[in-house]
């Protein structure tokens, strides 16, 4: 998913005498979704109907802007050139049009935010709280729920999503990615050694956190990236983080869970690390909001609130996902 400019939607059909703004704006939604098909999606029409818009530019420019084929599409060096310079038109014309409708006044009025029970509950409630102390006017409904499906059915206006996000008419920012890793209490273990490398973990009894890993784990070497899959048939299968994290204290079995939600049972020694040098995939987390042509002050002002905040969340553990090693250095590097 590629972050969409704010731009204004175009309307359904289009031609070479119809506004150059709306032109432009396709053409900028294209490339930076990546197809024709995931353009439309975000603009809420069709394909072909973006596909005319687009020949429409490139009959009023003179120029072959995209080269397509069935399995690939690229920019021209025409289309390289007039990408860059409609994007900074066509954000001069957002200002201008923020300006005159007053859109950059305080921030103020609902917002309804979606969030995971996990981050929700704890980690996103601090910065949430310094956002509506900067800005008394706004008032927020924090809604905790793992299921982002539908944010322009359910009315809400944004929402912390944690994985890849699949809705193509969505607008995704990237705020973190979080770090995954294995724990268990120490009457898992039963007195043995804690096992060092991935390959040791297979016989152990498990749990599965069934919204990522279910019957299969993935695990990477910190250091040399070196990779390794194996099966498990897990004891107790949820769909809740909490229950990994409580059932692993409790020791049912071996589960991998958000590095931060552990870092003070770690430390206390409640849980244990296993294979210490190896992680699970870290998952993306996401805020994501529907695509429109307009976003009030209160929601760009919470997004680069949680843009800012999220890097923070997460630094409390950042010590327990760091290679035991430095990778090796890359030669001609500074």
């Amino acid at each position: 998913m590629k972050k969409p400019a704010p731009l204004a939607a175009a309307p359904d059909a289009i031609g070479v005498s119809g506004d150059r703004l709306d032109l432009m704006q396709t053409f900028v939604r294209i490339v930076e979704a990546g197809s024709l098909s995931g353009a439309a999606a975000q603009l809420n029409t069709t394909q072909p109907t973006v596909s005319r818009r687009l020949q429409a530019l490139e009959r009023t420019l003179g120029l072959r802007l995209l080269q397509r084929s069935t399995r690939a599409m690229r920019l021209t060096e025409d289309g390289e050139r007039c990408f860059e310079r409609a994007k900074a038109l066509l954000e001069s014309w957002e200002s201008f049009e923020a300006e005159v409708r007053g859109v950059g006044d305080e921030p103020k009025g609902a917002l309804r935010v979606l969030a995971p029970h996990a981050f929700g509950q704890e980690q996103f409630v601090r910065p949430l709280a310094a956002f509506l102390q900067r800005h008394p006017l706004v008032n927020v409904e924090w809604l905790l729920r793992d299921d982002t499906q539908d944010l322009i059915g359910e009315g809400i206006d944004c929402a912390l999503h944690v994985g890849e996000v699949r809705d193509p008419a969505a607008v995704a920012i990237k705020l973190v990615d979080v770090p995954r890793i294995v724990v268990a209490s120490p009457d898992v273990l039963q007195g043995a050694p804690v096992p060092q490398h991935a390959d040791e973990l297979a016989g152990l009894p498990w749990l599965a956190l069934r919204t990522y890993y279910r019957n299969e784990v993935a695990l990477t070497h910190a250091a040399t990236g070196q990779a390794r899959q194996f099966s498990i048939k897990p004891r107790l299968s949820t769909d809740s983080l909490y229950v990994v994290r409580n059932a692993a204290l409790a020791g049912l079995g071996v589960g991998i869970v958000s590095a931060w939600m552990v870092a003070d049972d770690l430390a206390s020694g409640r849980l244990l690390r296993l294979a210490p040098e190896w992680q699970a995939p870290p998952l993306p987390l996401h805020l994501i909001y529907p695509y429109a042509r307009f976003y009030p002050a209160r929601l760009r002002q919470f997004v680069a609130a949680m843009r800012e905040a999220a890097p923070q969340v997460l630094q409390g553990a950042a010590w327990l996902t760091q290679p035991a090693l430095p990778p090796a250095p890359v030669r001609g590097r500074v």
